[in-house]
């Protein structure tokens, strides 16, 4: 059995501050807000989601991925995140293939965002670049950018400079 899709994949992030979060991937990122609703605890529940109700904020990218944000009404305890992102069981994070590395760094740097892999991108491959942050909660984000798309992804054209 395959799933068959029927739009861009979403993905959905836990978080605590629901507001300082949306801020962070609408005015630093670029997402764009798309619609903010609550759910009930006893629909939260059933869901396997929160015992106590949650908030969902729905931001997409410029190429129709989706990013939901979700806060539960309760507060969740916080917890220390592992030093190297594979050091965590479950461990996640969203890529973002992005046309120029050096200046999303250089922009998260300005909103105080720290890279684990130090201020610059690092060479992974001839013609790959990666850096490794964290959002202002801690959920970790990879900037990946490829000299030429198509060695990666044969299915998506270059773009002209």
């Amino acid at each position: 059995m395959t799933l068959d899709m029927t739009s861009p994949l979403e993905v959905g992030i836990a978080c605590r501050d629901l507001a300082g979060l949306r801020r962070f991937y609408e005015q630093v990122l670029g997402f764009t807000f798309i619609s903010e609703y609550q759910v009930p605890a006893d629909k939260s529940a059933e869901s396997g989601l929160s015992a106590g109700g949650y908030a969902v904020v729905r931001l997409q990218t410029s190429n129709g991925e989706r990013v939901k944000l979700l806060a539960p009404v309760q507060a969740v305890p916080e917890q220390e995140p592992a030093a190297f992102i594979l050091d965590k069981p479950n461990a996640v994070y969203l890529t973002f293939i992005i046309e120029d590395i050096d200046a999303a760094i250089a922009r998260l740097l300005q909103e105080g965002i720290t890279f684990m892999t130090g201020d610059k991108r690092v060479e992974v491959r001839p013609g790959v670049y990666l850096a490794f942050c964290r959002d202002p909660e801690g959920n970790v984000l990879e900037l990946v950018q490829y000299e030429d798309i198509s060695t990666y992804r044969s299915d998506l054209k270059q773009r002209s400079v």
